[in-house]
């Protein structure tokens, strides 16, 4: 009998926190299944993932439907229309839904959803009704978007106090298979659940001048070219993000290629959301050396001929994304990466560290 009766006292506490909501559904197709999602989390919001209710139902001429036993306090809530059935928001290879969705307050945003934005206050025990619209996220030709933005890192090498900064135009474009920001460029291959192959090409800034510091008199201008290869993006659950990507210096100005292992999660906090990351790097010979040796005939008595082989350099960093408005982004990233023995033994490097960062503000149509 005590067990009995603490039951029900629970039960009976977890329903007077409870309320019912109506969702009042505009633009869904005259057929299909609509999946209703509710949010309390910031974070999760940001991911769509781990909704704390969901629900499925058949699409109804009415177009309204009834959420019940929201708990009380700031929720959101995710429509979206599962066109094949899976139970999952389908998305493209970067992780934009594909499938048509609607999010409460009509909130329609061009990147990571703020939490903040879609938000609204749910009162213990009441009912209350929202109206929420379908749309496609991409719109039927993608998301374009103009701004400025430049490209930074800071110079490892013996005497130089020259960073690299190189502004670029900050033209972003994002498709359901093409996906253009900044100096990266990516095309969708396969996947759209929880793994996706792209291929991926990225513009590399040469690391250096000669005449940025005596040290590196006679060694010549360091080019840059285009690298280009595959990338494979997995989402881990609790929001986790694995990239595998090898890319290769397709104009061969330099030659070889590089690898990259990158482990990240998002954060938000109010209209900010940043993800921390690790990364993992490794450069072949051609790269390591062009950038860190010194070849036979540059050496000199005060810089003898080194040469360092392929390469295995660790980062840390994070990238954010802030929502200024539904049209206005600001996209920053910014990592440290730790340069290994090999290279930090060569007679043109004294610094064991090199700082990198991307920066842009964007209007998106």
């Amino acid at each position: 009998m005590r067990t009995v009766a603490l039951f029900l006292c629970v039960t009976l506490a977890s329903l007077t926190h409870a309320a019912d909501v109506s969702v009042r559904v505009k633009g869904a197709p005259a057929d299909g299944v609509l999946i209703f999602q509710v949010y309390d989390s910031p974070n999760a919001f940001g991911d769509f993932r781990d909704p704390i209710r969901e629900m499925s139902a058949p699409v109804r001429p009415e177009g309204t439907y009834r959420i019940d036993d929201v708990p009380a306090g700031d929720v959101a809530v995710l429509v979206y229309l599962d066109e094949n059935g899976n139970k999952l928001i389908d998305k493209n290879f970067i992780g934009i839904p594909k499938e048509p969705l609607g999010i409460s307050n009509n909130y329609r945003p061009k990147g990571p959803p703020a939490f903040e934005r879609a938000k609204f206050s749910v009162v213990e025990n009441e009912s209350l009704a929202i109206d929420i619209e379908i749309y496609k996220v991409l719109g039927e030709r993608g998301r374009l978007g103009v701004g400025a933005g430049v490209i930074g890192r800071s110079s490892p090498y013996v005497g130089s106090d020259s960073s690299v900064l190189q502004p670029i135009p900050a033209i972003t474009y994002n498709g359901e298979r093409l996906q253009w920001l900044g100096p990266d460029v990516r095309y969708g291959l396969l996947g759209t659940g929880r793994w996706r192959l792209a291929a991926s090409a990225s513009y590399r800034v040469g690391v250096y001048e000669e005449d940025d510091s005596p040290i590196l008199a006679g060694l010549g201008d360091r080019d840059s070219t285009l690298m280009a290869g595959l990338g494979f993006r997995v989402e881990i659950p609790g929001g986790v993000n694995l990239l595998l990507r090898y890319q290769h210096d397709v104009l061969d100005r330099i030659g070889g290629g590089s690898a990259t292992a990158r482990v990240s999660k998002g954060f938000q906090a109010g209209w900010l959301r940043i993800a921390p990351q690790l990364q993992v790097n490794w450069l072949s010979s051609e790269l390591t050396n062009y950038d860190f040796g010194v070849p036979p005939g540059a050496a000199t008595p005060g810089r003898p001929e080194y040469r360092t082989g392929s390469s295995i350099s660790y980062e840390a960093g994070f990238g954010s994304f802030i929502e200024l408005t539904e049209d206005w982004r600001i996209v920053l990233s910014l990592s440290a990466e730790f340069l290994p023995d090999e290279i930090v033994a060569s007679p043109i490097v004294d610094d064991d560290t090199v700082i990198k960062g991307f920066a842009a503000i964007a209007y998106v149509f």
